[in-house]
């Protein structure tokens, strides 16, 4: 899709913990359109464009949903948070990001993200669900305590409606007790760790992962030894900060394998 620039309306803004905002915006629907996975650039003044991942699937009524982290020490984000407030409308320019989801593809889905990164998965899970309703997804979110989990309850949701869905919380801080449910479970420390000790195998999965530069590329390089396909593998990070080589080489023993 080719990238365009519009104005939009700001219809809400709501807390969803002292640190994260939700946004939505409306707009002509016909302007709104927009892959599951796609990020949109946010104008700030005449020479500052701030990206965020847009956190809805496209279905043609015309709102936008963004998840925005609010860092005080920041300039842009204390201005971000002041502009929010108080402009009745934004310069919005979208789509951008080829991190999208395959819509010709009907394998199993692991997603994972890192804090207001659960935005971009949310957008590709409901798009995923509307299509197939069995698929199965496993979402990984991580973040550093329980709070951060700003939409706990939505995963939670998914799991109890679609059989096919499973929640991974993944909590720096010590696991919270009470936190397992059906499809739903808890794990203590950071993403890669935790997926180290929890995935057998990636064969035959589509990967999406959002996050920083770090946290993703340490997690391709944990995932490698779990089957991960490079070719069914996508992240922006990919786009704004490759490294090479992208994926590690393919000889690494898997994790029954490990020497100690």
């Amino acid at each position: 899709m080719t990238a365009r620039t519009l104005t939009c309306q700001v219809t809400t803004v709501e807390d969803l913990t002292p640190d994260v905002f939700r946004v939505h915006l409306a707009g002509r629907a016909e302007a709104m359109v927009h892959a599951p996975g796609q990020y949109l650039e946010l104008q700030l003044d005449e020479m500052t464009w701030v990206p965020f991942s847009i956190a809805n699937a496209h279905v043609g009524d015309g709102f936008l949903e963004l998840h925005i982290q609010h860092w005080p020490e920041r300039e842009n984000s204390a201005r971000l948070r002041e502009l929010m407030q108080h402009a009745a409308q934004l310069s919005l320019r979208l789509p951008g990001g080829d991190c999208i989801l395959d819509t010709s593809s009907r394998r199993p889905l692991t997603l994972i993200a890192a804090g207001t990164g659960f935005a971009q998965m949310k957008a590709i899970v409901e798009a995923s669900l509307t299509a197939d309703a069995s698929r199965e997804i496993d979402l990984w979110w991580a973040v550093r305590e329980r709070r951060d989990l700003y939409l706990e309850s939505l995963p939670r949701e998914w799991a109890d409606a679609y059989p096919g869905f499973h929640f991974h919380g993944v909590i720096e801080a010590e696991a919270p007790e009470g936190f397992d449910d059906v499809r739903v479970s808890a794990h203590q420390g950071r993403i890669d760790e935790a997926l180290d000790h929890s995935v057998d195998s990636l064969a035959g999965r589509d990967v999406y992962l959002s996050g920083s530069p770090g946290m993703v590329y340490s997690c391709i390089d944990t995932l490698t030894a779990r089957d991960l396909e490079p070719l069914r593998t996508f992240s922006d990070v990919f786009s704004y900060a490759p490294r090479e080589p992208l994926f590690p080489h393919h000889d690494l023993p898997r994790k029954e394998e490990k020497l100690t």
